[in-house]
């Protein structure tokens, strides 16, 4: 294995032990899904460019921090695969399109959006 790859990963998507247990997000219908179940449970939304390191490193940051099994449903997009769908995502909870991107819906409304090095599991407690 390269230093490169060790340092940020390969390209499977998400960490396969993750204790995250991402649900993929890849079909437009699953926004209608997010929202109902927002009403009852928040929902994250991790945005994830594959091809980025930063997003890499943003993510596996994110996954060794999470500790909100029981409170937040985790959705994982995968924006190579799912540009459309990200798109579709700024454009229902008017937020602007960043890689990587971390929403959480409450009440089908985003209550919290960060990206790049100020995504943290921990801040998210704050919005539950």
């Amino acid at each position: 294995m390269n230093l490169f790859k060790s340092i940020f990963g390969g390209s499977e998507e998400p960490n396969s032990t993750s204790k995250v247990g991402w649900k993929p997000l890849t079909d437009l219908g699953q926004l209608n899904e997010i929202i109902t179940t927002s009403a009852d449970k928040p929902v994250a939304i991790f945005k994830h460019s594959t091809r980025c390191g930063v997003s890499r490193m943003t993510l596996k940051q994110f996954e060794n921090e999470f500790d909100l099994e029981d409170k937040v449903t985790p959705y994982f997009l995968d924006l190579l695969e799912n540009r459309d769908l990200s798109n579709a995502i700024a454009h229902r909870f008017g937020v602007e399109h960043q890689s990587p991107q971390l929403l959480l819906i409450r009440n089908g409304e985003p209550v919290y959006t960060a990206s790049h090095g100020d995504i943290y599991a921990d801040d998210l407690k704050r919005y539950i």
